[in-house]
């Protein structure tokens, strides 16, 4: 009887092992960054997270039967030229989550990446917001929250929403640093459009930022191109837009060629207008590993203060240069 009990209670924990799985990945990413018309003068360095930025994550899955499955990620960033820590030194700064998933969608929680960011990264930037071309040194920046409940639903017929509340966690009010984040998507062929919005209240509730992005990606083939307009209004009320057009290509199996062009309108009567221009090249030695150049140029009028950076540095100059290497695992 013994015996029979321990053989049940081993097909118990092998069938418990074949439907959970646990997965490392990361990206290690690194280059040389040449940056020109920053206020100390020209800069030579070498970047972590050039591209992409560079991480290592833990992500597990196990079903939980009748069709539902628990996921969960843990994120860690760091720099490959120092070895330290990214984001402020948090031990999952990049993402740490929990989510439940199903025929209904999935409701995840924790500190997770934004509607808003998701929607420029994923759609509208060719660059995807990494090298010099990055959309965010002029598109918002905001990437992730804490402290989130995100919501995303089936597709259906091509159309899928996403949204997310983010908690400020200020006791007697709940305006304070709360997130409110939404997106909308219709994908059907090659067309992709997206709508998606997000407000930022500040720490004393009295007032909140705002971005609406609308977006749209097609596919010609081996190219590809991407639109998008976005209306800003910071914290003061000030508002400006913000408008992209740009291209990646296929020239080969291995190799990759992307463009774009963003014009931001500042709405104020300083006119702090500023256009960025940026091309880059990518070339793929496998599967999983990629070398990279990419150059990008910001004119700024009337004192407006954009900066080419990358994906993981905010940078320092009006003209960047990256030249790197990017594996996968």
């Amino acid at each position: 009887m013994q015996k029979l009990v321990i053989g049940a209670l081993a097909l118990v924990s092998l069938g418990a092992q074949a439907q959970s799985s646990l997965t490392v990945y990361g990206v290690a990413d690194a280059g040389l960054v040449m940056e020109r018309g920053g206020d100390a003068g020209a800069v030579q360095k070498i970047g972590s997270g050039v591209a992409s930025s560079s991480r290592i994550g833990f992500k597990g899955k196990e079903d939980l039967g009748g069709g539902t499955v628990l996921t969960y990620v843990l994120e860690n960033g760091y720099s490959i030229d120092t070895g330290a820590a990214k984001q402020n030194g948090s031990l999952f700064g990049r993402q740490a989550l929990i989510c439940v998933s199903g025929d209904a969608g999935s409701l995840s929680i924790g500190h997770q990446y934004t509607p808003f960011y998701k929607t420029l990264n994923n759609v509208a930037d060719p660059f995807s917001t990494g090298m010099a071309g990055n959309a965010q040194n002029i598109f918002d920046g905001t990437t992730r929250v804490s402290n989130t409940v995100e919501y995303i639903t089936p597709r259906v017929a091509g159309f899928s929403a996403d949204v997310q509340y983010g908690f400020g966690e200020v006791a007697g009010d709940t305006s304070k640093n709360r997130y409110l984040g939404a997106s909308g998507t219709y994908e059907q062929g090659s067309l992709t459009v997206v709508l998606a919005h997000q407000q930022y209240d500040n720490p004393t509730g009295t007032a909140h930022s705002r971005n609406t992005l609308l977006t749209g990606r097609y596919r010609f083939g081996a190219i590809t191109g991407h639109v998008a307009h976005a209306r800003n209004r910071d914290l003061l009320g000030a508002q400006s837009h913000d408008t992209l057009v740009g291209f990646t290509a296929e020239l080969s199996g291995a190799n990759h060629l992307f463009a774009s062009f963003i014009d931001h309108r500042d709405e104020t009567s300083a006119r702090q207008h500023a256009r960025q221009a940026a091309i880059g090249f990518s070339h793929n030695l496998s599967r999983r590993t990629d070398v990279y150049a990419a150059y990008g140029h910001i004119n700024n009028s009337n004192g407006a203060v954009f900066r080419v950076g990358t994906a993981a540095d905010n940078g320092s100059g009006t003209t960047g240069v990256n030249l790197g290497v990017r594996h996968v695992f």
